[in-house]
């Protein structure tokens, strides 16, 4: 990423932190009224929802588990590998937040999404988050009937071409026949690119993930365009054969992922937001899953020399767990069970061979950046 374009990802960034900590603040006022604040009702323009409940958490806690929409098939976001079950960011994501609100990360039913139909299963209360490698964009955020929670992955859109073929630039791809998903950004953003670099691109839209990646090794495109990290993940799903395809070093797109919820969903929002902070704030901290066990196993004293950043995570500081509707302590819960956004990626990015680049925390020249806990 060339200079300009750090700096204005460093500006959404900051946009999205400073509104982060004015929620956490109106959270806290809100509480402190002694009957709670009115719903706020969506806009007259937003789509309408035919079955979600009047209080999305109280269902979840009802209902015992928490329903998260995922990717059917996207290795290293969400994909089911046998026995194990399903595994990836995304799925620890959800795991974390029924963590934070059941107590238990296993209590989450994962349902597999197409992603032309995504925002109208969430709208409709199908399910009661959305985790499925999404990209935050301005049109979706304002008319989806949807907020997104914040950016739990950077991404950027690029192209998958065979090895034999030579193709080492996008360039190169002048009159080739490209294969993606329809209904996604990368969709719009093939189509953008091709006009403003002047290329003769073809494009061939497959109904899902699958079926353009399936059209792909049929060899009835010449390349096969989506996010880097899917990318990455398909290559690793093809084993040895994986070697015969490279990923072109040039992306054409900045693609923020994260997950979403309903637009009036502001109570499941804020727990949502801040169990991705506080997975960021972990890693911060230096709080993984095996060191959060040690210290709540351990005697109180060893967090009397603790910051308050810390103790805030183990309930002996602040008011998080108050002002969300949680225990004091499920910060440190969310850490101890599921772990870090360190621990997360190791346990699934990381084997796909992408490195962290943009997805680094801030201080170690990335983007990832958790708000104060207090």
């Amino acid at each position: 990423m060339n200079e300009a374009g750090q700096m204005q990802a460093f500006r959404h960034l900051a946009t999205s932190v400073s509104l982060a900590a004015l929620l956490f603040c109106a959270v806290g006022i809100a509480q402190a009224q002694p009957a709670p604040a009115p719903a706020v009702p969506a806009p007259a323009a937003a789509p309408s929802q035919d079955n979600p409940a009047a209080d999305t958490v109280d269902a979840i806690r009802a209902r015992g588990r928490l329903l998260c929409g995922v990717s059917p098939s996207t290795p290293g976001f969400a994909a089911q590998e046998g026995r194990a079950g399903w595994r990836g960011l995304d799925v620890d994501y959800c795991r974390a937040v029924a963590s934070a609100i059941l107590g238990d990360p296993a209590k989450v039913q994962f349902v597999p999404m197409p992603a032309a139909d995504r925002f109208e299963m969430l709208r409709r209360g199908s399910v009661d988050i959305l985790a499925r490698n999404t990209t935050w964009t301005l049109d979706r955020d304002t008319t989806e009937g949807v907020l997104f929670v914040g950016v739990t992955f950077y991404d950027g859109q690029g192209f998958l071409v065979r090895r034999d073929r030579g193709v080492t630039r996008v360039q190169q791809l002048d009159g080739a026949t490209v294969c993606v998903e329809a209904g996604t950004t990368s969709e719009r953003h093939l189509s953008d690119h091709a006009r403003s670099a002047r290329l003769r691109i073809t494009a061939v839209p497959a109904r899902s993930a699958e079926a353009a990646r399936a059209a792909f090794v049929g060899q009835q495109c010449d390349a096969l365009t989506a996010d880097t990290g899917s990318l990455a993940g398909f290559m690793a799903q093809q084993g040895s054969n994986g070697s015969r395809y490279a990923i072109l070093f040039e992306v054409i797109s900045k693609e923020p992922l994260g997950p979403a919820v309903r637009e009036n969903d502001q109570r499941l929002l804020r727990i949502a937001r801040w169990t991705h902070f506080v997975m960021l704030a972990g890693e911060e901290l230096g709080l993984d899953s095996a060191a959060v066990a040690e210290l709540q196993g351990g005697a109180a004293q060893n967090l009397v020399t603790a910051n308050p950043e810390v103790l805030a995570l183990f309930g002996r500081a602040g008011r998080s767990g108050e002002v969300l509707g949680l225990d004091a302590d499920w910060g440190a819960r969310v850490l101890r069970q599921v772990g870090n956004y360190r621990e997360v990626w190791e346990r699934n990015i990381g084997p796909l061979g992408v490195q962290r680049g943009l997805n680094l925390l801030w201080n170690q020249g990335g983007l990832h950046y958790a708000p104060p806990l207090r």
